[in-house]
């Protein structure tokens, strides 16, 4: 029987992510109300029976990976670029957060103070899988937008790592030591926390750069390190692994010549796995008893969270600086707690209620009501607020180019001539760097990767070309994109005239639009480019018609048309496909890639005897 829960799990785990990617969005919500209907509501599913004395060291584990994935965003040189408003959330904020939250734990629920104290440290983090989705829904201004992106990247390891320090602290505190005692124990358990952390890092990272590890096992071997480092930090010092593994993930995310990205992918996968399981699990393992316990002081709790703590949180991270105050009041609205909040919590309260800790058992409902509530009503109010406060920004107008190679770069370099907003997509490195060298924004990775929902300005995408050479990355692009936007905004260029017709037909480019017409596959766009060919823009006039244009520019590969809207202040773009419907009119612009031209005449073919009689007269002289 254990056998079937275990799959069931799994097909649900996947049912709740299909979900949210149908309806666009946090899977949390559909993972945390399978897991209460499977657990509490129809006693279907009990974890402690399912894996008995195996449960906490599976959520733990669990909850180590986790961390490390998270701590593998850190870097910081990212830290100095992302203005004064985040750091100031990601540390006094935080700080703030905490001391409110604790204290109304403490007061107000009544709770044990250990216990509040931990509900405080673990209700600082937001995290980018839960805002994400929100602001792609909302597009807030750019401010607002980088302001909680770049708050749920950095905060989720920093109050990850805060929440652990906070824990050990009141665990080593509640003993009844005295107090020289109680600080010699914490100090201990950071100090072996962090020094297995970098120990493990420096391991890893000579490891990888001497290539004793062969690149096979680079996922796997870090793995491995991760769950062991976890074990043997706390086999050295009670609760001191996810320290460990924290350290371990941050130590190296800040090498700057590791190349750890097929790591980065393997975890984010490995993290999706973990979570969607790990919420079913911890969401059915509440009590009805439990959430009973939860009356009227809870309401009055959640209220101090959403209308006190972060508008107090935003006035303090905010102070003396030139945000605008409708900016303000929508991000004292926006702090949907997440996966980690539940995680962490859920670690620390097994492990408090194995202590006997008074009302240890509250710790869990409580996070999981504050998560639930946060972002179900903030997912249904942002929208409305932000269109109320007048913060939203205009219509999308980006266009996101998947392929930094040297076809997408002259395409990208004609259309930002023409004043079009373009950002680049690339796996490689060499092309991406030549994309910045020629003044191209250009993300590194896959645009669709769950990294790339965290750097890439989706809510500024309008439509997206794909223009790889790689017909299978142009698919995954196209596949992923079309749902994130709409097929109709989504183009993909064929590879040769080879593999048009396996374009065509797949079922993958089925209702795609096929751009730049018959000829404009990429091995004949790059061959022109390779030659000389530049992208160059003609507007058409009453004396220079579509049809004039056509007979003049026979050779040249027509790629989009630019037409200026009534106020002027706005440009529409589309590009050229197959059957196109709407021809180019009167006052647009064809942006089109032209052939080179001729700049020398052929020099004549000299025949031997020639040949040999210039070359002793060049040997005379």
């Amino acid at each position: 029987m254990s056998a079937i829960y275990i799959a069931g799990i799994a097909i649900f785990s996947v049912l709740a992510q299909w979900l949210a990617w149908v309806l666009k969005v946090p899977a949390i919500l559909f993972l945390l109300l399978i897991g209460l209907l499977l657990g509490p509501f129809t006693g279907q599913l009990s974890p402690d029976d399912l894996l008995g004395e195996l449960l906490f060291p599976v959520v733990s584990l669990s909850v180590a990976i986790i961390l490390f994935e998270g701590a593998l965003t850190l870097h910081f040189r990212e830290l100095k670029g992302i203005g004064k408003i985040v750091r100031n959330l990601c540390s006094i904020g935080m700080f703030a957060t905490f001391v409110i939250i604790a204290l109304c734990g403490y007061f107000i629920l009544d709770l044990d103070w250990r216990v509040a104290a931990v509900l405080g440290a673990v209700l600082v983090v937001t995290g980018p899988t839960v805002i994400a989705p929100m602001l792609n829904a909302m597009r807030p201004n750019q401010d607002i937008d980088r302001v909680l992106r770049w708050e749920g990247i950095v905060i989720d390891p920093i109050g990850a790592l805060f929440a652990v320090l906070v824990f050990e602290a009141v665990s080593f505190v509640g003993q009844g030591e005295v107090l020289s005692h109680t600080l010699i124990a914490l100090f201990s358990t950071l100090g072996v926390g962090i020094s297995v952390g970098v120990v493990a890092g420096w391991i890893t990272s000579t490891l990888i750069r001497r290539e004793w590890l062969p690149y096979e096992l680079h996922k796997f071997g870090i793995l491995a390190l991760v769950l062991f480092s976890f074990t043997f930090s706390n086999h050295l010092a009670h609760e001191s692994g996810l320290l460990a593994v924290t350290i371990f993930g941050i130590w190296l995310a800040n090498q700057d010549d590791l190349e750890i990205d097929s790591v980065l992918e393997f975890k984010e996968d490995l993290s999706m796995i973990l979570i969607s399981s790990l919420f079913i699990l911890l969401a059915a393992r509440l009590q009805l008893s439990d959430l009973m316990l939860l009356g009227v002081e809870t309401f009055i709790f959640l209220a101090v969270v959403l209308f006190v703590a972060r508008p107090i949180c935003i006035a303090i991270s905010t102070h003396n600086t030139d945000l605008p105050f409708k900016s303000r009041v929508l991000l004292s609205w926006i702090a949907p707690r997440g996966i980690v909040a539940a995680a962490v919590g859920s670690v620390f309260a097994l492990s408090m209620i194995d202590s006997q800790i008074p009302d240890a058992n509250k710790l869990v409902p409580l996070i999981f009501t504050v998560i639930i509530v946060t972002v179900v009503l903030q997912s249904l109010t942002a929208t409305p607020l932000a269109k109320l406060l007048g913060v939203r920004q205009p219509s999308p107008n980006t266009l996101l180019i998947i392929g930094a190679n040297h076809v997408a770069r002259a395409i990208a370099k004609g259309l930002k001539e023409q004043n079009i907003d373009v950002y680049l997509s690339d796996p490689a490195w060499e092309n991406c760097k030549m994309a910045r060298m020629d003044g191209l924004p250009c993300y590194y990775g896959n645009p669709q990767s769950e990294h790339a929902e965290r750097y890439l300005p989706l809510t500024a995408l309008k439509s997206v070309l794909a223009l790889s050479p790689n017909r299978h990355h142009n698919a995954l692009g196209v596949q992923y994109f079309s749902h994130l936007l709409n097929e109709q905004s989504v183009y993909s260029l064929r590879s040769s005239t080879n593999h048009a017709k396996a374009n065509k037909d797949s079922a993958t480019f089925l209702s795609r639009q096929i751009l730049f017409g018959e000829q404009g596959y990429y091995a004949r766009l790059s061959s022109l480019i390779a030659k000389g060919g530049k992208v160059s823009a003609t507007r058409l006039s009453e004396e220079f018609s579509w049809q004039q244009y056509l007979e003049v520019n026979k050779e040249a590969i027509p790629l989009f048309i630019i037409s200026d809207t009534n106020s002027g202040e706005e440009q529409q773009i589309r590009p050229f496909v197959i059957d196109m419907k709407k021809p180019p009119e009167q006052g647009e612009r064809i942006v089109a890639l032209q052939p080179p031209k001729m700049s020398v005449l052929k020099e004549p073919t000299l025949n031997k005897e020639q040949s040999g009689t210039l070359g002793e007269k060049l040997g005379s002289q």
